[in-house]
């Protein structure tokens, strides 16, 4: 991967080549923003960077070999660890081939797409704990061919307490020639003990021009700096409509205080998976906040989609100053209890009941 073909975020860019250029490289690195801002992408192609042994114009060559390698993503001095599901494969070693077919696809990588392509959709995925004793493994044999090893952790938020705790020794006595880049959508769920001892590179939004050298202007608005965003958006998405008609069938149950509805809907979106109820919750705060901003006139402010403008239009009288801040906390508390493994059924559903004391 070469900074070259990762759109926009050229002040990240000339960053992160300045501190490889001027010999300052930071043993660890935090890699965070929004799903589809590039982050994954900014981390591969600093790693293909770092062992480069041709830099030239602010990137790597491409063609020596240890680029070659990192274009395959078969360096063998750089090191994967990413969440699964054990049905899909006992280690990441084993899903190695996988992990590989699918960064080939796209650099611009989502969780919920990983875990689809990898044979575990809808399952919980996490980063077990054994790999930490693998990991040991591999960093203590001397590099293969170039001056770092680098160790690429891809949501470390995903990762076992066991794991995420031998991490936190490794990052306090690092390995020589080791550097670490953990890339995150929720870096405030891990350890406050990882988050001080790692450098933290804050990945914007992808600004609007970059994004409209690729997509429609429509398009570019609604995704709000997310190229995954944007490609959901232009492909008309399935699980969008999908979200949507159960976003509508939930807030009809709400509005009307219909228990047999609710009951209902629960039944359904339970049976659904853990990472498909909770790409639904935010779903569903995505429409409570455009519900919220459509009262105050201002359409600059939206980002919804044509079929989403009717219903919103409907809702938006029962979303207000006095209860949005409410709601809001009702559904990431629900989402926080699905993601750890409380029963889908019995979250939902009281969920539910909640909602009906926060929307007349």
């Amino acid at each position: 991967m070469q900074f070259k073909q990762i759109i926009g975020q050229e002040a990240v860019k000339a960053r992160l080549t300045a501190g490889v250029d001027r010999q300052r490289i930071p043993h660890a690195q935090l890699f965070w923003g929004i799903e589809g801002c590039g982050k994954a992408a900014l981390a591969l192609a600093y790693a293909q960077y770092l062992n480069c042994t041709n830099r030239h114009d602010g990137d790597s060559c491409g063609t020596c070999p240890s680029c070659r390698q990192m274009e395959k993503f078969v360096h063998p001095d750089v090191h994967f660890l990413f969440p699964y599901n054990k049905e899909a494969g006992g280690s990441c070693n084993d899903l190695l081939p996988r992990w590989r077919e699918y960064l080939s696809r796209s650099p611009y990588i989502r969780l919920a797409d990983w875990t689809a392509f990898s044979g575990a959709a809808g399952k919980q995925c996490i980063i077990y704990s054994q790999e930490s004793d693998i990991l040991l493994g591999k960093l203590s044999l001397k590099s293969y061919q170039s001056p770092y090893k680098v160790v690429l952790i891809w949501a470390p938020e995903r990762m076992h307490e066991t794991l995420a705790n031998k991490l936190l020794k490794l990052l306090e006595e690092p390995p020589a020639g080791t550097v670490f880049l953990l890339v995150s959508d929720e870096p405030d769920s891990l350890l406050a003990t990882i988050l001080s001892r790692i450098q933290s590179v804050h990945v914007p939004p992808i600004d609007d021009a970059a994004l409209g050298s690729q997509f429609d202007p429509d398009t570019v608005r609604i995704a709000q700096g997310s190229y995954t965003r944007a490609l959901q958006q232009q492909s008309d998405d399935t699980a969008a409509r999908g979200f949507f008609e159960s976003a509508r069938q939930l807030m009809n149950a709400v509005v009307l205080k219909d228990l047999v509805r609710l009951r209902d809907w629960t039944e359904t979106t339970s049976k659904t998976g853990r990472e498909p109820i909770k790409r639904f919750l935010d779903y569903v705060s995505h429409i409570i906040r455009e519900s919220f901003l459509a009262n105050l006139g201002q359409p600059e402010l939206l980002y919804h989609t044509q079929y989403e403008a009717l219903f919103i239009d409907k809702l938006k009288s029962h979303i207000h100053p006095g209860n949005v801040e409410d709601i809001c906390r009702q559904l990431e508390t629900a989402r926080a209890q699905i993601g750890q493994n409380a029963l889908a059924k019995s979250v939902l559903f009281d969920m539910g009941l909640q909602l009906f004391t926060k929307i007349k």
